[in-house]
């Protein structure tokens, strides 16, 4: 994929072809229609090579003057829609010299001294996606935002905590809400880590082997606002292990959203009666007129799939690929785009259904004590007696299996029953078989105790405020690089 003499109809390289490409080929090949996403950001790395051009003495000042010049005019026409491509641009780089040779004729195409579209392309790539990852992140801070928000709304009230979707132990339902900030905070974390990693520029790296000419690709980097340039050409410009590496995060991001929209589904159905999504974030029914279907959820989950399959149709893509650039590589774009286009449109979706749901608190805390949740009280009341807790669990299971025969809750056997179950269940037992008891008693760090609970968003919202600090600031940083 290397440049050559501009023929065939504004390509970049057919200096040795005898004909132009098949009508066929031309078809297979351009990529314009997708990888104009990418024009800003070949502008800005163009305007960075020619100062290493100008620094290096190649061109000559004049030259230098018209293409700058030119350059920064396309900057503005592109960014109106003035300037766009047309049938016959192959990509986005055939399009934008096309732009500069109608600008300044032939000279245009001196910008294309010791660079390849190798090297071209994959830093455009890395700086669209440190551009729009940050946007990513900036949304998934908002998202959290939300979340402990609500968490907090829902600090004091009380609901059944769930395993196999079953009754399991009473919770702050406000604790059920914040295990989603810890996950989207993980994603933040995945997310600065790839921002370090990604902070490498192939520019200068040529078509594999680096460059004759006196160029100056750490200062190149430096002028585009990466940390460092590559150290091995040919891994420059075969390397998408940021996009695979962000196409994980993008897809964990999806599957922790969909999550949020499964059990978003479930609670909003008649049979919990427990969330009351907003008109706002429903929808209703062509031809049922009571129907409030919560769709944001469901699409919550069901994009969750499609970011999935982006990330494995791109590792399945990168698995056999050999030695330096492979035409291939033109496939590591749309499944990027798409990933990042369908979370910065869910995730305000999303953080907008969340913020609006309204719980029922009467219903929930009705709930809590409900399937035998308190069984393990029992359990932990005889491990306080010094009884091994594989007796403690048989003795609160056969208290289960009684309450289960004679249609009762727990609270309801008598003292007489609960001795002849184990003689270390007095009548001290009950005073732990009630929600707020087993609530309170859950002291361990992450815990559900209403103080724990206290704890936990506060921390929560000192480490969102961290990341915030940290997305903006390198958002700042990329954005100031972009407009200089």
């Amino acid at each position: 994929m290397s440049t050559g003499a501009t023929q065939n109809g504004g390509a970049l390289w057919g200096g040795r072809f005898a004909d132009g490409p098949s009508d066929a080929l031309f078809a297979l090949s351009r990529s314009v229609q997708f990888d104009w996403r990418l024009a800003p950001y070949d502008l800005r790395s163009s305007l960075a090579h020619l100062s290493v051009l100008e620094s290096s003495g190649l061109l000559p000042a004049e030259t230098v003057l018209k293409l700058r010049s030119a350059l920064k005019e396309l900057q503005l026409e592109v960014a109106s829609g003035k300037f766009a491509p047309i049938d016959s641009d192959e990509d986005v780089h055939s399009a934008l010299e096309r732009g500069l040779t109608e600008k300044i004729g032939a000279v245009g195409g001196a910008i294309r001294a010791g660079r390849s579209r190798n090297d071209q392309v994959a830093t455009d790539l890395r700086l669209y996606a440190i551009d729009h990852m940050l946007a990513v992140a900036g949304q998934l801070n908002s998202l959290c935002e939300v979340i402990i928000a609500k968490a907090t709304e829902y600090s004091d009230a009380p609901a059944p905590g769930f395993t196999h979707l079953q009754h399991a132990q009473p919770v702050i339902f406000g604790h059920e809400i914040a295990k989603h900030a810890h996950a989207f905070q993980r994603d933040l974390s995945r997310i600065s880590d790839w921002l370090d990693r990604t902070s490498v520029s192939p520019l200068g790296s040529g078509a594999l082997a680096g460059s004759s000419l006196p160029l100056n690709p750490k200062a190149t980097a430096t002028d585009l606002g990466f940390t460092e340039s590559t150290g091995n050409s040919i891994d420059g410009v075969s390397d998408r292990d940021f996009v695979s590496e962000a196409l994980f995060i993008l897809a964990t991001i999806g599957v922790h959203v969909s999550r949020i929209g499964e059990e978003w589904c479930i609670l909003a159905t008649t049979e919990f009666g427990w969330a009351k999504v907003a008109d706002a974030y429903s929808t209703g029914s062509s031809i049922m007129p009571q129907k409030k279907n919560p769709d944001i959820a469901e699409l919550a989950r069901g994009k969750a799939g499609r970011l999935i399959g982006n990330l494995t149709g791109v590792m399945t893509m990168l698995k056999g690929l050999p030695f330096a650039y492979n035409r291939d590589l033109q496939e590591d774009k749309e499944p990027l785009f798409d990933s990042i286009e369908t979370l910065l449109v869910l995730l305000p979706a999303v953080s907008g259904m969340i913020a609006t749901t309204e719980f029922d608190r009467a219903k929930m805390a009705a709930a809590a004590p409900t399937g035998f949740s308190l069984a393990t009280e029992i359990a932990d009341y005889l491990v306080r007696a010094h009884i091994p807790f594989s007796q403690a669990h048989e003795a609160a299971g056969a208290c289960v299996a009684l309450c289960e025969k004679t249609n009762r809750e727990l609270h309801e056997l008598t003292d007489a029953e609960f001795l002849a179950i184990h003689p270390s269940l007095t009548g001290g037992v009950r005073e732990v078989l009630t929600v707020a008891g087993a609530l309170s008693s859950r002291t361990t760090a992450g815990g559900t105790a209403p103080a724990e609970v206290a704890k936990q968003l506060k921390d929560l919202t000192a480490k969102n405020g961290e990341f915030i600090k940290l997305i903006s600031s390198r958002a700042a940083a990329f954005s100031g690089m972009m407009s200089a």
